[in-house]
């Protein structure tokens, strides 16, 4: 069965699987839970993404993938997955964590000055 999940800067090395923090009820140690919610409908993930960018988030991109593969990938990187069936009314929270794992506008690495150097050189060639 294949299901609808966000993605952000999607072919970069900085993609990033859009989760929510939800703290369960029944947690005792007070730590919250990343949860991946896998639309069955592709226009109910849509519709997600566009509340996300209502919010002030960059563009997510809604991809699809079979559920099995979506739950191998959260099982390994320890995340929950919610099915969130056709027709539901999925509503991002109203708080967001103030820092994600993903930088949108994150600068590629620093180039060191021996670097500088040499590709000044090269350039006046």
């Amino acid at each position: 069965m294949r299901v609808y999940v966000l993605l952000f800067n999607v072919g970069t090395d900085n993609e990033g699987l859009h989760s929510l923090k939800i703290m369960p009820p029944e947690a005792e140690d007070g730590i919250p839970k990343d949860v991946v919610l896998a639309f069955e409908e592709e226009d109910d993930a849509t519709r997600f993404g566009l509340l996300l960018e209502a919010q002030d988030f960059p563009t997510p991109t809604v991809e699809g993938i079979e559920r099995a593969e979506i739950e191998d990938i959260c099982l390994s990187a320890g995340y929950e997955l919610q099915f969130v069936p056709e027709g539901t009314l999925a509503v991002p929270p109203e708080v967001n964590v103030e820092e994600t794992d993903w930088q949108v506008d994150r600068q590629p690495p620093a180039i060191s000055d021996l670097d500088l150097i040499r590709q000044q050189l090269e350039n006046l060639l």
